[in-house]
């Protein structure tokens, strides 16, 4: 089995995510690309301690990026946006 910490890579904190966290319960993660729903929903369950009811992914490619005459890309990532049971919260979050 996988450990949560390398399956979860980084809280996606920004406009969108804290209003679809206001709005809906709604947390957004950077995930590993090879993760799919069910080890993203357990890996989330056993680091923040909460339930979850949804688990949708999204995979984004990584964008060109040029310096100077110099160019290359940015890697392709995996994120997650993860519904939370009504009454659960991620502490993480909040202070943000």
């Amino acid at each position: 089995m996988k450990d949560p910490r390398d399956i979860i890579r980084r809280p996606l904190i920004t406009e969108k995510a804290n209003k679809l966290k206001e709005d809906f319960n709604q947390y957004s993660f950077e995930v590993d690309r090879r993760a799919n729903k069910i080890e993203i929903r357990k890996a989330v369950e056993t680091l923040f301690s909460v339930r979850v009811v949804r688990v949708q992914t999204i995979s984004k490619a990584g964008k060109m990026v040029r310096v100077g005459r110099n160019q290359g890309k940015r890697p392709n990532w995996k994120k997650a946006v993860v519904t939370l049971v009504e009454g659960n919260s991620i502490e993480f979050f909040e202070g943000v």
